[in-house]
């Protein structure tokens, strides 16, 4: 995905709402990096020169939990230069977290509560991960 990316790419998902130019390629780097088991399956591919969309299919297992996930997500692009410069996943968090987290998923996984604290890990450990890479 990084070679994909626009140097200006806005990226958003469910638990990376705001991400910007390398902070997007370097997520995928570091989700990646942990991913050990991870299996994606794409379908539903449209695009033309400005603009596109795909669904994909991920199973993995989470690394914060060990826990097995199926993470159904849609997704849409736009593109600039030949590149994604704007590029959106949508996926029902709570299926997620209850997959992911196991019971706290599935008793609080519907609530801001919990989507606020998944989203406060995950940039922590981002900029954990773009500090030890010297990546701005």
């Amino acid at each position: 995905m990084a070679t994909c990316y626009h140097p200006d790419v806005e990226f958003s998902d469910e638990v990376f709402p705001s991400l910007r130019g390398n902070q997007a390629s370097e997520m995928w780097r570091m989700l990646l990096s942990r991913g050990k088991d991870l299996a994606v399956e794409y379908s539903a591919i449209d695009a033309d020169d400005g603009a596109g969309r795909a669904h994909w299919d991920a199973r993995y297992t989470f690394s914060g939990t060990g826990r097995r996930v199926h993470n159904r997500v849609d997704a849409t692009f736009a593109f600039r230069d030949g590149k994604i410069v704007r590029h959106v996943d949508r996926f029902d968090f709570w299926a997620w977290s209850r997959q992911a987290l196991g019971p706290l998923g599935l008793l609080l996984g519907f609530t801001p509560l919990l989507r606020k604290r998944v989203r406060g890990r995950a940039a922590a450990q981002l900029d954990a991960w773009l500090s030890r890479t010297k990546t701005p």
